[in-house]
């Protein structure tokens, strides 16, 4: 199939679907952006600083309204290495979890260098977004699992003790593989995660979210989702920690009227697996998309995370037109989200009319290289 031939999809599917990538990306950078000021702060600590109601409206962090932090720049970084995946697949070479590795790789240099090196046309554009040049609070296991060249693997995890929440919230990308089975989403959502969180469960809970945001992006309600991801997770080695979290969420649903507690009893200590229950259930009691993620950010816990992880599945359920339109227009890096939500969205609906053997358009190769 040449670089010009014409879209493999229906064109209201076409729609429906990067509605639900915009969805899902600008969901998660809009909690991210929520939660950054108050991130770890304990209830009283947010009221005495936000007032009686915590946080309602986007606040000022590293010196802005609507400042995303690593969990966005991770975030976008992964959509990259997928798309590259896609393109370096014309080559005969195809290993998805190294794509990915090499894009981390990418991040993890916006983090040291001053700024975009324009001599490496190998970096295609995103990592020549100079906004994404900032340092944002980044985890020590994403500094370490990153800080060589080496791919950690499940045979050999980096940081096999760590099992915090940023190895959840940047796999949402990897749901948005519509025509992937779900099992394989899992799968590849649990090796890249032992790239920087080789513990066991952060692995699975990677996986898990991002078969939940797999099943929404397919027109599944959040209740169903959950409960494919449940069924999944049965049938891999060291579950229980996952499922029992997420059956906790769904049993949280039942208790009456969303609190602050309850979301801070089911965060916990701000392990992966229960910062995703907390996301799950501010997700399943959530009236609209501004107050699911008002209720994620306003608790004793990782509000960013948690807030991220709500967006990001409220946006894959609901799509775009559903975020407040006046937190988006605040929202750091609109932008280049919109344009690499776009470019997802073109090249899982379109690919072959714009790489392929028998030809590919320049434009694209120019933006991500096979290299």
């Amino acid at each position: 199939m040449g670089a010009t031939d014409g879209a493999v999809w229906g064109r209201t599917e076409q729609q429906d679907f990067r509605s639900r990538v915009r969805g899902t990306l600008l969901g998660a950078a809009l909690g991210d952006a929520l939660g950054a000021p108050v991130d770890g702060l304990g209830v009283d600590a947010i009221r005495e600083a936000h007032g009686a109601e915590g946080v309602v409206d986007l606040a000022p962090a590293y010196g802005r309204r609507g400042a995303v932090t690593h969990l966005t720049q991770l975030t976008l970084f992964s959509v990259d290495g997928l798309i590259r995946a896609q393109v370096r697949r014309d080559t005969g070479a195809w290993h998805p979890p190294t794509d990915l590795h090499r894009a981390y790789l990418r991040w993890a240099a916006t983090q040291s260098d001053w700024g975009p090196d324009e001599r490496r046309k190998e970096d295609g554009w995103l990592a020549r977004e100079e906004w994404l040049y900032a340092r944002r609070d980044p985890g020590r296991a994403l500094l370490l699992g990153l800080g060589d060249a080496t791919m950690g693997t499940l045979e050999a995890p980096k940081n096999p003790g760590e099992a915090g929440p940023e190895v959840v919230a940047r796999s949402a990308p990897f749901g948005l593989l519509v025509g992937w089975e779900p099992q394989l989403v899992v799968q590849l959502a649990v090796e890249c995660a032992a790239q920087t969180h080789g513990h066991p469960v952060a692995c699975l809970s990677a996986g898990a979210y991002a078969v939940i945001v797999h099943a929404l992006a397919r027109g599944d309600s959040l209740d169903g989702a959950v409960q494919r991801a449940l069924a999944l997770l049965g049938a891999r080695p060291g579950h229980q920690p996952v499922s029992d979290a997420l059956q906790h969420a769904l049993g949280a649903v039942r208790q009456g009227i969303p609190t602050p507690d309850r979301v801070a009893e089911l965060a916990g200590a701000g392990k992966a697996e229960t910062v995703l229950a907390a996301a799950v259930y501010c997700s399943l009691v959530a009236e609209e998309v501004r107050h699911g993620l008002r209720l994620a950010v306003n608790h004793a816990g990782p509000s960013a995370a948690t807030a991220a992880l709500t967006g990001g599945l409220l946006g894959a359920l609901h799509g775009e037109t559903a975020l407040p339109p006046a937190w988006l227009v605040e929202l750091e890096g609109r932008p280049t989200i919109l344009e690499l939500a776009d470019d997802f969205a073109m090249e899982m609906t379109q690919g072959p009319a714009l790489h392929g053997p028998a030809g590919s358009a320049p434009g694209w190769l120019a933006r991500y290289p096979r290299a």
